[in-house]
């Protein structure tokens, strides 16, 4: 190793930077960041380097650097040579800095372009919030220390601390939540009990793996147990860790399935046990997911829940075939409807969606399409108005039909007739016509 890294603490001390411009500015507000006391200098003096902890040279010109280099190194301070890494002492890392989280990366000064590469990679795989993470487990240092004296046991508990329930709850903004948890955890060592776990209702997107959020992501990685619906598909399973236990728990209407109660207990039984169980939703969990009734339980039961949400299905697939929901000439409102209700839900207000310049996306509504058609035509909706079916919305068996209000119910049977039918939105508006079905595709490239 060409360079050995060290963190360089400058908090209250003196800095000096030599020179003027862009360069010699961006290294005394990096200066600055640490905590440092910048003195800005023309040219070095001796005079000038009493006390001083680290340098910076940045003229511009390489015979001043090397004046500047010589002068500082004589008053025994490490300097750095902006762009020159064969007179300095140090060079400066691609910084990544999430408050108490810093992570530095180097080339040895052969590439800082590379380096920068590397950070922008290495910083999209950090979550913004991982200093809240890093500000929690120094809070319970001294307690962990002084409570649990074995060194293996006191690694497993930072461990299961920052890549447990509570640490995924710092992630998510809640501190006070990953405090009790970590406050549990910490009465379970005490009285010998097997800590609890975390439960996380996670929206897995429309159905391209591709469409998962960061936070999802790394929620199927870290899974004791994901109870999944049965529209999630098998590529975003793959992206579980593989041994996650995987357990299907989706309804689909005609099919016998587990109860919302059997869920949601089967969700509690686990957490109490200690598992980090993840609630896998198509789409989005608080979009005609149930998402809110498992909070509602898991709430009610004291247990540590976390709600991470995804692309709801009406935006994913709307995006994926070049349908607007809202459109300045054409839609002003959009309204997401369930094609099949719970009993004792509110009705959707048929003639409000029926306005024009108003979009409707239908979510299981394509074994409804009839019902959908009559309610619409009859608060006022025009036979003519264009209408959309997607079938796999983002995923690559994709299927689009495009049609008017008048014949919904015609092209809903391609949708639904079959055995392997998937699910399908049903988009009502004047943007609709923006989708192209798949004929209409081959006829335009043909």
């Amino acid at each position: 190793m060409k360079y050995l890294p060290l963190f360089f603490g400058l908090a209250g001390r003196t800095v000096v930077v030599v020179g003027q411009g862009a360069a010699a500015e961006r290294r005394a507000m990096l200066a600055q960041s640490a905590g440092a006391l910048v003195r800005r200098l023309e040219a070095a003096a001796s005079g000038d380097l009493g006390g001083v902890a680290a340098a910076f040279v940045a003229t511009g010109d390489f015979e001043h650097d090397r004046l500047a280099v010589d002068i500082i190194r004589q008053a025994c301070v490490p300097v750095n040579v902006v762009d020159c890494p064969d007179l300095s002492d140090f060079i400066v890392p691609a910084i990544i800095d999430r408050d108490e989280v810093v992570v530095a990366v180097s080339t040895g000064g052969a590439s800082p372009t590379f380096a920068t590469i590397l950070r922008g990679r290495i910083e999209a795989l950090l979550p913004e919030r991982i200093g809240a993470l890093a500000r929690l487990a120094a809070s319970f240092r001294a307690q962990v220390n002084g409570l649990i004296a074995d060194p293996g046991a006191r690694r497993a508990f930072w461990r299961r601390l920052i890549e447990g329930p509570a640490g995924r709850l710092a992630l998510t903004g809640d501190a006070s939540g990953a405090r009790r948890l970590v406050i549990g955890d910490l009465h379970a060592v005490r009285q010998a009990e097997r800590p609890i776990g975390g439960a996380y209702i996670v929206g897995a997107g429309p159905g391209d793996p591709d469409l998962l959020t960061l936070r999802a992501a790394r929620l199927l990685q870290d899974a004791d147990v994901i109870l999944h619906d049965d529209l999630v598909p098998p590529a975003i399973l793959g992206r579980a860790r593989r041994d996650a236990e995987r357990i299907s728990v989706g309804k689909r209407k005609g099919q016998a399935g587990w109860a919302q109660k059997d869920i949601e207990a089967e969700m509690i039984r686990r957490v109490r046990a200690g598992e980090t169980v993840v609630r896998l939703k198509a789409g989005d969990p608080f979009v005609f997911g149930r998402g809110g009734e498992e909070v509602e339980a898991l709430r009610a039961a004291g247990l540590p829940v976390s709600v991470v949400p995804g692309i709801t299905a009406a935006l994913g697939v709307a995006a994926s075939v070049g349908i607007p929901l809202t459109h300045r000439r054409l839609a002003s409102a959009v309204t997401f409807v369930s094609g099949h209700s719970a009993a004792g839900a509110h009705a959707a207000d048929w003639p409000t969606l029926a306005a024009r310049g108003h979009t409707v996306a239908v979510y299981m509504g394509a074994t409804e399409a009839a019902s959908v058609r009559d309610r619409l035509l009859g608060a006022g909706t025009s036979p003519s108005m264009p209408v959309a079916i997607v079938e796999n919305g983002t995923r690559p068996d994709e299927r689009v039909s495009v049609g008017r209000l008048s014949d919904l119910a015609r092209l809903a049977v391609s949708h639904t007739s079959r055995g392997d039918a998937g699910p399908s939105l049903i988009i009502v508006g004047e943007v609709a016509a923006f989708a192209a079905s798949e004929e209409q595709l081959l006829e335009q490239v043909s």
